[in-house]
């Protein structure tokens, strides 16, 4: 979605009086992916916010006609982006994110942002240790070929159905594949690779930080991108942290399960801890 779009999301939650929530989508996905989220929320008096990552295509379309655009974009940058947006509302918002997207929302409450945050099968970040063969198998189609750093990278089908669609019937799979699956960029798998190694990365959340507030941590059992062992380490690192923290597995699902048919069941989990404390 254009900037344009963002700040005029941002100027109509603002107006509306009703507290903000923001979505944050993750790698080979769009802030459409997001649509039904919205509607859910807005049904239940939030106003929400859909940004998307700098240079999103409008389109599932335009982006597979133009994956250049997804190309160089850094973990920090991106952040830098979201937090900027997020600091233009008048309200601390609830941020729901996926994936990166969920990094990206750990990012933005440790800097202080966030009234309550829900984090969903959260892309790892430096002190995450597990390393799972399937969490490995999907990086590999991007950080397996070095050159890619600086590329916009599809995922196949195959690539596709065994990282976000392993937990739905084929028939569903390819309607996912086809409905939203688009180009990412390669710099944030290979940053969230060697975040561990590297002192100096960008792929870094602030834990400890008072004003961090409620966090959730959901995860999908089957997940094969994210599974428990990555999202339970990350609610280790975040649980000692002032704010409640909590986690739940949702049972059967995979990396799919914000855009899948069991969605809404993930919805509600996120939306009900948001209104506990927003």
């Amino acid at each position: 979605m254009s900037p344009q779009s963002d700040l005029a999301q941002i100027e109509a939650a603002n107006a509306s009086g009703l507290p903000p929530v923001v979505f944050i989508h993750g790698l080979w996905l769009l802030p459409s992916s997001w649509q039904r989220w919205a509607e859910l929320f807005a049904a239940a008096g939030y106003a929400p916010v859909v940004p998307g990552w700098p240079d999103d295509p409008e389109t599932v379309e335009e982006a597979n006609a133009r994956p250049e655009v997804f190309a160089k974009k850094s973990v920090g940058q991106v952040a830098d982006h979201f937090c900027d947006l997020i600091g233009r509302l008048e309200r601390r918002p609830a941020i729901v994110g996926h994936s990166f997207g969920g990094l990206l929302a750990q990012i933005s409450a440790g800097r202080g942002l966030a009234s309550v945050s829900v984090a969903i099968d959260p892309a790892p970040f430096r002190g995450v240790l597990p390393l799972p063969i399937s969490a490995l198998r999907v990086a590999s189609a991007v950080i397996g070929n070095p050159a890619n750093y600086h590329r916009a990278v599809p995922l196949t089908y195959d690539q596709f159905r065994y990282g976000f669609a392993n937990a739905v019937t084929e028939e569903e799979a390819r309607e996912l594949y086809a409905t939203y699956a688009v180009p990412a960029s390669g710099e944030p798998l290979f940053q969230a690779a060697t975040a561990n190694l590297n002192p100096w990365t960008e792929v870094k959340v602030d834990t400890t930080g008072p004003d961090r507030g409620p966090l959730l941590i959901i995860s999908g059992e089957k997940d094969h991108t994210v599974p428990w062992a990555i999202a339970e380490a990350s609610y280790r690192r975040q649980k000692d942290n002032p704010g409640v923290t909590e986690i739940v597995e949702i049972p059967d699902r995979g990396h799919s399960l914000t855009i899948d048919s069991g969605w809404r069941e993930v919805a509600g989990t996120a939306l009900a801890f948001v209104q506990r404390f927003h």
